[in-house]
């Protein structure tokens, strides 16, 4: 009976230190299945993940990753389909070689001589798409524009692999190689080659996303991916995912206290509390079809929504309505649908929004207390996304009269209208740091997105410009759109921002909020 007793427990031992090692590779890789040496590498290459930063710290040697056969450190994740993979990557030192290279590679199997497309960053200013196309073939490269960047893309659709190169807060270069050689089931990853058999070299990646996006076929406000609340850091530019939801999240506020996010989920309103990463339902009574146009007013008193109203009354559009921030029961303030809240005045006397009428979308304006509403734009182009400054000189807003969506500025009694950004893409959603000294909004690619439109699942670019004027960097390269960053949702310091981004698979970096059935 000892005997049997003795067995047991050494089995059971057993079970929970392979478990155990099991959840700490997990842990220790991130959002990565595991890592390799591939060819011949010595000393072995390392990754160590800090959870708290979310950022991968590389080290590898390997003699080249050239000719029919590599050498190098690989930190992988096992995938099929279509992907896009970013990071910001960065050297470690001065190094010994040149040519160590570093970035995200695709390969079919961890074989030396494997099939594969890069896109590799050298220690000199060289960045190129490089590939194997059969196995023990030789190496070809499709040469980047951009000298130097450190903001690195590899995206897979359908056959076709696009390298998307920066120096961050610029926009992506982009080349394109097309190829079925590879396979549909890879290995997706981080590398590092020191280009020398006997040194080891060192990177660091932050901001590392693997994303799966929406399939071709999905139907806008039908079909919805998983959703990711991310808080970037204005000084470091090093974003974080806090939050993870397997279906739909938006437009996170930031709270006065600033210990919240509001943000709109399932057609409901939720108190996301930072220190504690736990949503709580707010109480809007009866008003349970809220969309991501909800805004707080800046005593941090007062939230107005915006939520789809009566089917007959209203045609089931969007009305706007008040409403404590603790809850309670929403006083409707708008009288015409559809309207879109964006903005309190700063006094909390005023709401500006958005209303269509006569089919054409203009920025009004009417009491918190609810009363007569006052017409701000006239103009026959689509105005939209009204905000105010917190000294409440101006109200920002974003208007297609250019030809493309631009980003302008009124005075409060709609006089003085004046366009701001003069840029190549369309810029959406004006939003005012507390401190009044900048603006950040975000921008969609003409190529994939009409001027007055704004949808979700798309490449975009979240932009930095000072208010006093001068030109805009990009702060943030992601996948997303509708509900990324519709509110304001500025920290009350100044210092960081929270968004959404999207992806059809999420990661284990904490436990996953699950879409209930109804």
């Amino acid at each position: 009976m000892k005997r049997k007793l003795f067995y047991l427990i050494a089995f059971l031992l057993t079970v929970i230190s392979i478990n155990y090692g099991a959840i700490a590779q997990t842990t220790s890789l991130g959002i990565f299945d595991g890592q390799s040496d591939v060819g011949y590498v010595k000393p072995k290459g390392t990754v160590v993940y800090n959870p708290q930063t979310q950022q991968y710290t590389l080290s590898g040697a390997g003699a080249n990753m050239w000719f029919n056969h590599d050498a190098f450190h690989f930190l992988w994740k096992r995938m099929k389909g279509n992907f896009i993979l970013r990071a910001n990557v960065q050297f470690i030192g001065k190094g010994a070689v040149d040519h160590r290279k570093i970035g995200w590679m695709v390969r079919s199997t961890l074989d030396s001589n494997s099939k594969y497309v890069d896109v590799a960053v050298h220690g000199v200013k060289l960045t190129a798409m490089q590939y194997r196309t059969k196995t023990n073939d030789s190496t070809h490269e499709v040469v980047s524009k951009i000298e130097d960047p450190n903001v690195v893309q590899l995206e897979r659709k359908g056959d076709i692999y696009t390298m998307s190169v920066a120096r961050k807060g610029e926009p992506f270069s982009s080349e394109t190689f097309t190829t079925k050689e590879i396979g549909d089931e890879v290995y997706v990853g981080l590398f590092i080659c020191s280009h020398s058999a006997t040194v080891t070299e060192r990177a660091i990646f932050s901001n590392v996303r693997i994303v799966v996006p929406a399939k071709p076929d999905f139907v806008p406000y039908k079909d919805y991916i998983g959703s990711n609340i991310e808080i970037l850091d204005m000084a470091t530019q090093n974003s974080k995912v806090i939050y993870q939801y397997d279906k739909s999240i938006q437009a996170p506020n930031w709270t006065r206290d600033g210990k919240s996010l509001i943000y709109n989920k399932d057609d409901l309103l939720y108190n996301f509390d930072l220190a504690t990463s736990k949503p709580t339902l707010i109480n809007t009574g009866d008003v349970k079809r809220n969309n991501n146009d909800h805004v707080i007013s800046f005593d941090g008193k007062m939230l107005a929504i915006s939520s789809f109203g009566d089917k007959v009354k209203d045609n089931g559009k969007s009305v706007g309505y008040v409403v404590p921030i603790t809850g309670g029961t929403p006083k409707r303030v708008t009288t015409v649908a559809p309207s879109y809240i964006h903005s309190w005045s700063p006094d909390g006397k005023y709401l500006v929004f958005t209303s269509q009428r006569n089919g054409n979308f203009d920025i009004y304006k009417v009491p918190s207390e609810g009363g007569e509403e006052v017409r701000l734009t006239t103009d026959a182009a689509y105005d939209d996304g009204s905000e105010y400054t917190p000294d409440g000189k101006y109200i920002y807003f974003n208007s297609v009269r250019s030809g493309h969506m631009q980003i302008w500025r009124m005075k409060p009694d709609g006089s003085e209208q004046t366009q701001i950004t003069h840029s190549e893409y369309n810029d959406w959603f004006p939003h005012i740091s507390p401190d009044g000294k900048w603006i950040v909004y975000i921008s969609f690619l003409q190529s994939e997105v009409k001027p007055d439109d704004h949808p979700f699942y798309r490449h975009v670019y979240l932009q930095l410009m000072p208010i006093s004027g001068g030109p805009s960097k990009i702060i943030a390269y992601l996948y997303g759109g509708q509900g990324t960053i519709n509110t304001p949702s500025w920290s009350p310091d100044s210092k960081r921002i929270a968004y959404i981004s999207n992806t059809d698979l999420l990661f284990p970096i904490f436990p996953i909020e699950k879409q209930q059935k109804q």
